[in-house]
């Protein structure tokens, strides 16, 4: 929920900012808006899927049947370490391959990775590039490996931009490949008593040395080091392709949101090119996001939402009871919806009035979140291919929404994870857990996989006979 302090502040930013020199304009949109709200979507019609092969319908119905199984779900990595033992490295590659994988993941290998993109251009998708590169606390690496890391992040920014998959290409990026989790912890913690000047941020990018009060000099060292390899991600990609960061635990969030921020100041005075992402299922997501639209407007740059419902609700719980602190993350779905749905509702709001300030991708699998995000565009006059609102979804997932949405001109893009098998297994398994509810609850994309395949049988059938 909203502080009460907050709402004033926003309500002041809208009337003062917006509503006062964008009256003309805004009786032009509610003209447009009259003839252009939105066909209701339809989530039910099995037809968004006549654009799958035969063998994809079979292989999505498989692994979504797999997934509906709690046990399997909530142990799939050790039931997969096991699997690799009994099998060998190359029979648990041959064996995940054609399943699991291809569903989940674009491929390996550039030629690959580019049939994957082109069949999901040809069905009106836009790639989102995921290096599967990640770390948590324990599982940091050392300079080399970070570096290694950056090599990755580049490559895939040339990737994304050097391929005709997408007029207006995404990336995504995990902070923690580049910067320690370790490190994030303890800024988060200093951030608490003291606040870091983003000028200062941006000047250790830019390679001055730079003394962080707080930190221990081999921590400075590393921090700094860090910032010029996001720094590198952040030129490269600049003009290209937008870099939507990807938010992680509570207890490293802050200082995440920080460097984030930071990059934003550096890349984003022309458009969003760095994206902050903002997880609703947090009792303090709303609050964050007004403070940073305050940030972006008071230090002058452009700002870049990915709205997500978050992934790590279980752990959060947990880390909050075993430390006797309250509980981050909202008590109810209703309460998550409700944050995700008010979040929504500014964002397309500051959209509607400065398209080219503020940009977000609607970030969710729930059919009545994408649904009022298309009904309020229709309603506030925001063009659907205008570039300022997207939808997004998993990679293998959650199609007939995507699939439907594409079909009727919205802007849509799929979270899509590449490389070997070994080194995306890590990042499949969190994510598996981390969605487990999603994972569960797909039973409706399984019916209207089933409908579909059985429409085809049919039809052979009655073209045989």
């Amino acid at each position: 929920m909203t502080s009460p302090l907050l709402r004033p502040s926003l309500h002041h930013f809208l009337s003062l900012r917006l509503l006062g020199t964008a009256a003309p304009k805004a009786v032009e949109r509610l003209a447009v808006a009259a003839d252009a709200l939105p066909v209701a979507l339809n989530f039910e019609d099995p037809s968004a899927f006549r654009v799958k092969s035969f063998g994809e319908l079979l292989r999505a119905l498989g692994v979504f049947q797999l997934c509906s199984v709690p046990v399997l779900v909530n142990n799939c990595g050790k039931l997969m370490s096991v699997a690799r033992t009994l099998l060998g490295k190359r029979g648990f590659a041959l064996f995940l391959r054609p399943s699991v994988y291809a569903q989940f993941v674009a491929g390996e290998s550039e030629g690959e990775i580019t049939h994957s993109m082109e069949k999901m251009s040809s069905l009106g998708l836009r790639p989102m590039l995921a290096v599967p590169i990640e770390e948590d606390l324990g599982e940091s690496t050392g300079e080399r490996r970070y570096n290694d890391n950056l090599a990755s992040m580049l490559e895939c920014v040339d990737m994304s931009h050097s391929n005709a998959w997408s007029k207006d290409p995404m990336m995504q990026l995990k902070i923690t490949a580049l910067l320690s989790p370790e490190l994030c912890v303890k800024l988060s913690t200093l951030l608490s008593e003291q606040q870091y000047d983003l000028d200062l941020l941006v000047r250790a990018m830019d390679g001055e040395p730079i003394s962080f009060p707080g930190l221990q000099e081999s921590e400075n060292t590393h921090f700094l080091c860090s910032l010029q390899r996001l720094n590198k991600v952040g030129e490269a990609s600049a003009n290209k392709v937008r870099v939507l960061v990807d938010a992680e635990y509570t207890y490293m969030n802050p200082a995440l949101s920080l460097v984030t921020m930071a990059m934003m100041k550096k890349f984003n005075q022309d458009g969003a090119w760095i994206w902050n992402t903002y997880q609703c299922y947090l009792k303090e997501s709303r609050s964050l996001l007004l403070e940073d639209v305050r940030l972006s407007i008071s230090e002058s740059f452009c700002l870049g939402v990915k709205l997500v419902r978050g992934a790590y609700m279980d752990k959060e719980r947990k880390l909050a009871n075993s430390e006797g602190c309250s509980e981050p993350v909202h008590e109810s779905w209703e309460h998550t919806n409700d944050s995700y749905n008010g979040s929504l509702d500014i964002l397309l709001e500051l959209i509607s009035r400065d398209p080219q300030r503020y940009r977000i991708i609607v970030a969710t699998h729930n059919e009545e979140s994408v649904r009022r995000g298309v009904q309020r565009m229709g309603e506030l006059g925001i063009d659907k291919d205008g570039g300022s609102v997207c939808f997004g979804q998993l990679l293998g997932m959650c199609d007939h929404v995507s699939l439907t949405l594409a079909q009727q001109g919205y802007l849509v893009y799929k979270s899509v994870p590449y490389g070997s098998v070994d080194n995306t297994l890590p990042y499949l398994v969190r994510r598996a857990q981390e969605n487990r509810t999603v994972l569960q609850g797909i039973r409706k994309e399984r019916d209207l996989l089933r409908l579909e395949l059985h429409r085809r049988l049919r039809q052979g059938l009655r073209q045989g006979s």
